[in-house]
């Protein structure tokens, strides 16, 4: 079953046909996405500084009959961003039996888990992608970890080989009580990588707006709904993650971070493999890992 694109990703997948009155109009609704575009079209104008008929060429473009189909869809999103398992698994017994009925479930969720893969890396910009990866590879600025109570651990996966390939790094968990500690010593310019998924975690948050008033840098790993962190982020990588299930897939977050795994280590490759060495010898020294030679 395919599976229906957000409205976000329809602007961004728009943007380079847009009017510049109507970038300026995209840009603001993505901004506080999908509360922006709530109200009367007149708001949405006015907020964005842009005219009405503006507003309303821009919807057409974006596929919708009017304005009221566009809300339509928006309130739809924001229904969906809030979703506990039981409601998502309800949902997706009804949706997913429609598109696949006789199909088993290795098939049906395969098949969204490759639609979730090939949606996600369509919206990624690979320019975006490369700023990223330099940023956490930049040994100049710390490095800040964080992950909540599932994405914890991605975040651990990241942090295990963050850790060998550069120095100051840290991983914070933003559902302890101790990450107020880990914002004393960020400086203007660490980069944090911040991973948040629907439903999304006021720690989180609350984190993250206090490490972006310290002047660090917010690498944000979310879903196609945007966590309330993308607000103040400067990169923001937005996953599918939906499944027959009454669980999100993370896979495509996986990829994501294997991905920025593998151009990390690349940046600083002289200084990575000396790391990467000096490991080794400690690992023969405790016997850490069995040897058949």
């Amino acid at each position: 079953m395919t599976q229906v694109l957000t409205i976000a990703d329809r602007i961004q997948s728009r943007l380079d046909t847009l009017t510049r009155a109507e970038r300026q109009l995209a840009h603001s609704i993505l901004e506080n996405y999908p509360a922006s575009g709530l109200g009367p079209l007149t708001e949405l104008a006015r907020d964005a500084n842009v005219s009405p008929p503006t507003v309303a060429r821009m919807v057409t473009k974006l596929g919708f009959g009017g304005y009221p189909e566009f809300q339509a869809d928006l309130r739809e999103e924001l229904r969906a961003k809030v979703k506990n398992p039981i409601a998502r698994h309800d949902t997706h017994q009804d949706t997913w039996a429609e598109g696949a009925p006789s199909g088993h479930v290795l098939n049906r969720f395969t098949d969204a888990v490759i639609d979730n893969i090939r949606l996600t890396l369509g919206q990624i910009p690979p320019d975006e992608f490369d700023r990223a990866c330099t940023l956490i590879a930049d040994t100049d600025r710390k490095l800040y970890i964080v992950g909540g109570r599932i994405t914890h651990t991605l975040a651990e996966y990241l942090f295990l080989h963050a850790q060998v390939i550069r120095a100051r790094v840290t991983h914070i968990q933003s559902t302890s009580n101790g990450w107020p500690h880990d914002l004393l010593d960020v400086a203007a310019g660490d980069v944090f990588v911040i991973f948040d998924m629907r439903r999304y975690e006021n720690n989180t948050l609350k984190l993250a707006e206090m490490a972006h008033d310290r002047g660090a840098v917010i690498v944000l790993i979310t879903d196609q709904w945007r966590s309330p962190v993308h607000r103040v982020a400067d990169v923001v990588f937005s996953n599918r993650i939906v499944v027959p299930s009454a669980w999100d897939s993370s896979v495509s977050m996986l990829l994501l971070v294997e991905t920025m795994v593998a151009a990390v280590q690349d940046l600083n490759w002289d200084a990575t493999r000396d790391r990467m060495q000096a490991l080794e010898d400690m690992f023969d020294q405790t016997r850490l890992f069995r040897k058949f030679t």
